[in-house]
């Protein structure tokens, strides 16, 4: 499998972006690998690098982008920070691989038994975790549920990754105009997704705005 190229790249629309991810996936499920030439990459790389999409996860030593969605060098940006937060840094970062390297998607990837959300069900205090932890709160809080509200319980802890994963979606296209005027003008796409640690498998779901924008120009298409 060949490194991308500006023109390969450019070729690429947001959904052809997610079905390279999705067919990745499933190879790395199914244990199977593209066949690829790592060093030969490495020179393709060399002087330029023309990844198709950016993605915002943890640091979680089981979640790296790169083995679960089967990508070589120069494929992804790989952007990673405990709970799959977003702060101004992974913001700057995203503008950057979408605005001016070309990037065709914004992946927020959340999984599966994240301790880092674990930490913001049970409130955990601790130096600069603190602060980080926090930030994953609002998501704790908007989840409606009427149980143990504690790491202890699973299906909390799950249902909360999930609404920080939209709720970090939201924030991408609040905080930056650079980004939510590309999605409203189609250049690029914004996704979410969970990995789940114990199969391996990604679900992914879109953003609201960006399901109904991609209904919509499947309408205009059949006029």
């Amino acid at each position: 499998m060949r490194t991308h190229t500006k023109e390969t790249q450019a070729q690429l629309t947001p959904q052809k972006a997610k079905e390279i991810l999705m067919e990745g996936n499933k190879r790395f499920v199914n244990n199977l690998k593209a066949n690829r030439n790592l060093l030969q990459q490495v020179n393709e790389t060399s002087e330029s690098q023309h990844p198709f999409a950016i993605i915002l996860s943890c640091i979680d030593s089981r979640t790296s982008a790169e083995l679960i969605f089967d990508q070589g060098l120069g494929d992804i940006f790989s952007a990673r920070i405990a709970g799959n937060i977003v702060n101004p840094d992974i913001l700057g970062s995203m503008e950057f691989a979408c605005k001016i390297a070309g990037s065709k998607l914004i992946v927020v990837l959340g999984h599966s038994n994240c301790g880092a959300i674990k930490g913001a069900c049970d409130h955990v205090e601790m130096g600069n975790l603190t602060g980080l932890v926090k930030k994953i709160s609002p998501a704790v809080e908007a989840v409606h549920y009427t149980g143990d509200k504690s790491s202890v319980n699973s299906e909390f802890v799950e249902m909360v990754a999930e609404k920080n994963v939209h709720r970090m979606m939201d924030e991408i296209q609040e905080e930056s105009t650079i980004i939510s005027d590309m999605i409203k003008n189609g250049e690029i796409g914004i996704i979410g997704g969970m990995y789940n640690v114990e199969t391996g498998a990604v679900e992914f779901y879109e953003h609201p705005n960006q399901l109904k924008r991609n209904i919509n120009e499947e309408l205009a298409g059949k006029h």
